[in-house]
């Protein structure tokens, strides 16, 4: 018994644990702002600060936050960080959410079957 549970502790992450981490990211209320921000264009932090009305060293909390998560990129620039949304953000988000597998099955190219058709070729 004691050797299943240190599997399980030692077990890899796997895609839904990963999908949960990033959807967590996306709960606060500031992180939201923040991505919803970027989605336009690079900021540099002292823009993502007059937008968002928290105190610096919290923005930095949550900046981190998105920066582990990696939906969001960070590039010195003398003093200053600019934050920019990560390429591949939005879909890992989209592939995050549970629906996601079936969109992605509709959106790959068609390998000759039909989606209504099932394998042996009866319904």
């Amino acid at each position: 018994m004691v050797d299943s549970i240190s599997s399980e502790v030692s077990r890899p992450v796997s895609d839904a644990d990963a999908s949960v981490v990033l959807l967590q990211a996306l709960l606060d209320p500031v992180r939201w702002t923040v991505l919803n921000r970027l989605t336009n264009e690079p900021s540099c932090v002292c823009d993502i600060q007059a937008h968002v009305p928290i105190a610096a060293n919290l923005l930095s909390y949550h900046l981190k936050v998105l920066r582990e998560a990696g939906l969001v990129t960070a590039t010195r620039r003398g003093r200053w960080i600019d934050y920019a949304l990560a390429p591949d953000a939005q879909p890992r988000l989209a592939a995050a959410l549970p629906t996601a597998l079936g969109r992605e099955r509709q959106s790959q190219p068609s390998s000759g079957l039909s989606p209504q058709a099932s394998p042996s070729g009866s319904r």
